[in-house]
């Protein structure tokens, strides 16, 4: 139903249009919960097979974490990410399930309900960028692809550069668009984009110390055969 009035901050903000969701929160971050632990088992689970390669050892838990991880992000990225940057203009009078999802989530940023240039241009770039680039990872990692760690790299570098404008961008605002109720602002805002920050950040040092490692031994001197 249209309402002018709705639960974002700042508490003044217009939304003209604005058609409130039709499910509960709670309906909305399980969904995403769900879908996300069902592809994170999917990973997991993919990499205690090998993924199907000759030769391939098997893989420690953290390795398979990781296949875990890099899944999730293909789906969070290309699906609900995808939907913002093509609908964000939409979004407020907007409904269905991934509607009603950004909705709850604007709770904690309402920048998501009227098209903020520095979170579209974001956004889209998250959706179209590193959303097939972490599937791209996942496969590689899966079949243990040489460049599997480069992609691991990149990646991560993009998410984590990409939350830190995120966070930066919001802080120098006064933090003005988010409910400052500790659930929105702590659990929503802060808890949901700091996976985005602690992960990238130790697969980073990860990928680097792998590929340091295959460096040191390309440069290793050779030995001739005699």
């Amino acid at each position: 139903m249209e309402t002018s009035a709705h639960p974002y901050w700042p508490r003044a903000l217009a939304l003209p249009g604005y058609v409130a969701g039709a499910r509960p929160g709670w309906q909305c971050a399980g969904a995403v919960a769900a879908a996300a632990a069902a592809l994170f088992a999917l990973g997991w689970a993919l990499g205690g097979t090998g993924g199907g390669a000759k030769g391939v050892a098997k893989r420690s838990p953290a390795r398979r974490l990781v296949l875990g991880w890099f899944l999730v992000c293909a789906g969070i990225h290309g699906v609900l990410e995808g939907y913002f940057s093509l609908r964000h203009r939409e979004l407020p009078a907007d409904t269905g399930l991934l509607a009603d999802v950004w909705k709850e989530y604007a709770k904690a940023d309402s920048r998501y309900m009227t098209s903020d240039d520095f979170t579209v241009a974001m956004e889209t770039v998250t959706a179209w960028a590193w959303g097939p680039l972490s599937f791209l990872t996942f496969l590689a990692l899966l079949r243990q692809h040489p460049a599997r760690y480069i992609l691991q790299l990149v990646v991560s570098l993009g998410q984590l550069y990409g939350d830190i404008l995120y966070f930066a961008t919001e802080a120098r605002a006064g933090w003005a668009h988010s409910d400052p109720h500790p659930f929105y602002f702590w659990g929503y805002f802060v808890g949901l984009n700091g996976l985005w920050v602690l992960v990238p950040a130790l697969l980073m040092l990860d990928a680097s110390r792998e590929l340091a490692r295959a460096q040191r031994g390309h440069d290793r001197p050779r030995h001739k055969a005699h």
